[in-house]
Formats: structure tokens, C-alpha cells, sequence
């Protein structure tokens, strides 16, 4: 594909808006699909996501539709950023108005709920093998990218030249995008980071100190790899930006709704109190159930998971799961090797 594809982010949430302000700096013609009338005539008219990415001037070039059919028809490259609930609704919606030689990726990070599907899966069920497909993924907060800041990402694919075209459209100045071909793995890790920046947010809500931030990010990333080799990702899509890059940015930078989240819950605050306070989807709450569900499937131990799950459940305290984690048996770090089950 050429550098005048059109593309369609369909989503007008924080990330929505940081991808498609993107790629409209690009030069790509860019239309962003939102439900909220008001919102979108915030982004044509004031240039700005006043909701979400308040007081961030947006590109001029990009303009914004609250007609998903017209969006969808028009574009040559279709970007889907909704939180992972809509993500099926979504691709149900946009799979009659696509053109026959558009590709679909998406930036949305978890599973579908319920069924517990990776959303490649979902995708690929929903449009048909046909169609090329893409996740984006990687340490990224919407409000850095959308202010031109320095950012990371993988594209993941197992159509090459459709990885290929979705990152040269990221690609940038201020914006690099990397290529694989593991969408299992880098599903995965976007969905995972979640749960653990639960739990590192709250050892520091209760102010556990740096070296328990430390370890619980080694230790959770241990979590993620055991699983992903499991489930048949691979070990260097979660040692990269998919997987590493993207836990410690979501562990440690407070713009992170998930570990806000654990910061709150580790105050003292409720799940319910800390939500509403939050203002937006949090993928971790739905998130932590479809991990344990695939770990129990596959029989592989994840000690740190299970506790956060545990503590969104309301079955235990966070000082009582931090007194189980703590009272665990001393053994060797990696038993039957790093990537050994």
C-alpha cells in the first residue's frame, strides 16, 4: 500500500485518539469513528478530545464521524481501539461496510469476556481467514503519544506484508514500530501486564518499597513467560516490547489505570471506589479471571495472578495476600530452566 491510504481508528477513547492523531501527523488521511456525537464535534471543531485527552491539540487533518458505516467503507486500513467488552460488537458491526482489500488490526489489549478467546481468534472467526490481520501492542501511554513524545511498539501478524503496512503507518519521528509474527504472544503480554500492575501498585500503595516493586515485576514476567510457552507463544515476543517493555511501563507509570487501581486498593480504598474515582474501563477486572481460567486449563502455577484475583474478588485483604505470597516456600528461581513448564 502507498502512503495515501486511508485509514479508520474505530474508538475516540484516549488510545483511539493517540493512534489516529498519529497517523494523521503522518500524513495519512485519518478518520476516527465515536459513538458521542459531542465528542466528535470536540475533535472537528475544537481539535481536541476533551474527554479523554483534554487540553492536547489534536492534528487539524484529522477528522472524526459518529457514522460507523461511511467510516468503515471509506478506509483502506481499519484500526480497532475499544476496550476488549466491545471488541466482538465491533467487528460484527464493521465486517459488512469493509472493502474487500482492507486489513484489520486493533490495539485493543485482553480477551473477549466470557468465552476467554484471544481476540486474534475472535477476529478471525468474525471476518473470515481472509482478511489480513494485526495487534498492535507495547509499552504506550495515549497521552505521550498524542503530545509527539518518544514510543516503542510491535506490530504482530501472521500476514507479513499487512505487519509490514500497519507499522509503516506508525513508524515515525518520535514513533517507532517494530514487526513479528506471534500474535499469541503478544496478545498475551498486553493482556497480562494488567493484572500484574494490580499488584505493583498495591506493594506501593502500601508502601512496600522499590525492592518489592522490583521483584514482583521479575516475578510476574516469570508468570508471563510460563504461560505463554504453555499456551505455544514464544519466549522473545515477551522478553521484548509486547511483553517486558509493556509490564514495566504499566507497573511503574501512574498513568496506568490498572496499577491506579492497585495503588487504591492498597490505601484502602474499594474496588468500587477506586473505579468510579478512575473514570474508565479497567481491563485488569475482567482480565485476571480469563488468565487464571487459562492457566488452570494448562495446570501452570501463577501465585502472583491468583492473589490479585483474589483481592478483586473481595475474598481476601491486600495486607492477607501479601502475608501468603510472603509465607511461600524458599526454592530455586528457575527449577527446570526459564522456559521449562
Amino acid at each position: 500500500m502507498s502512503e495515501a491510504i486511508k485509514i479508520a481508528v474505530l474508538g475516540a477513547g484516549s488510545w483511539g485518539t493517540a493512534l489516529a492523531s498519529l497517523t494523521a501527523r503522518h500524513a495519512y488521511p485519518t478518520l476516527i469513528w465515536g459513538r458521542n456525537v459531542e465528542q466528535i464535534k470536540a475533535i472537528n471543531e475544537q481539535h481536541e478530545n476533551t474527554r479523554y485527552l483534554p487540553g492536547i491539540p489534536l492534528p487539524e487533518s484529522l477528522h472524526a464521524s459518529s457514522d460507523l458505516p461511511k467510516v468503515v467503507a471509506w478506509a483502506d486500513l481499519i484500526l480497532v481501539v475499544t476496550p476488549s467488552h466491545a471488541f466482538t460488537e465491533t467487528l460484527k458491526a464493521l465486517s459488512p461496510h469493509r472493502q474487500a482489500h482492507t486489513g484489520v488490526a486493533w490495539a485493543t489489549k485482553g480477551f473477549e469476556p466470557g468465552s476467554g478467546r484471544f481476540l486474534h481468534e475472535v477476529a478471525e472467526e468474525v471476518l473470515g481467514s481472509e482478511v489480513p490481520l494485526a495487534v498492535v501492542t507495547g509499552p504506550s501511554f495515549a497521552k505521550e503519544v498524542t503530545q509527539g513524545l518518544p514510543t516503542a511498539v510491535t506490530v504482530h501478524s501472521d500476514n507479513d506484508d499487512f505487519a509490514q503496512t500497519v507499522a509503516e503507518a506508525l513508524h515515525g519521528p518520535a514513533f517507532r514500530a517494530y514487526t513479528g509474527n506471534d500474535m499469541l504472544g503478544a496478545e498475551l503480554g498486553g493482556a497480562m501486564k494488567n493484572v500484574l500492575a494490580v499488584a505493583t501498585g498495591i506493594a506501593d500503595g502500601m508502601n512496600l518499597g522499590l525492592n518489592a516493586r522490583a521483584g514482583l515485576i521479575t516475578r510476574g514476567l516469570n508468570e508471563m513467560l510460563r504461560l505463554n510457552v504453555a499456551l505455544g507463544g514464544r519466549a522473545e515476543t515477551l522478553m521484548g516490547l509486547a511483553g517486558l517493555g509493556d509490564l514495566v511501563l504499566t507497573c511503574t507509570g501512574d498513568l496506568s489505570r490498572n496499577r491506579r487501581l492497585g495503588l487504591a486498593l492498597g490505601r484502602g480504598q474499594s474496588i468500587q471506589e477506586a473505579v468510579k474515582a478512575i473514570g474508565q474501563v479497567v481491563e485488569s477486572v475482567q482480565t485476571v479471571d480469563e488468565v487464571m481460567r487459562l492457566a488452570n486449563r494448562h495446570d501452570i502455577e501463577l501465585p502472583i495472578s491468583m492473589l490479585v484475583q483474589r483481592v478483586l474478588h473481595e475474598e481476601i485483604t491486600p495486607a492477607e495476600g501479601l502475608k501468603i505470597i510472603l509465607s511461600r516456600e524458599q526454592k530455586p528461581e528457575y527449577p527446570e530452566g526459564l522456559f521449562k513448564i
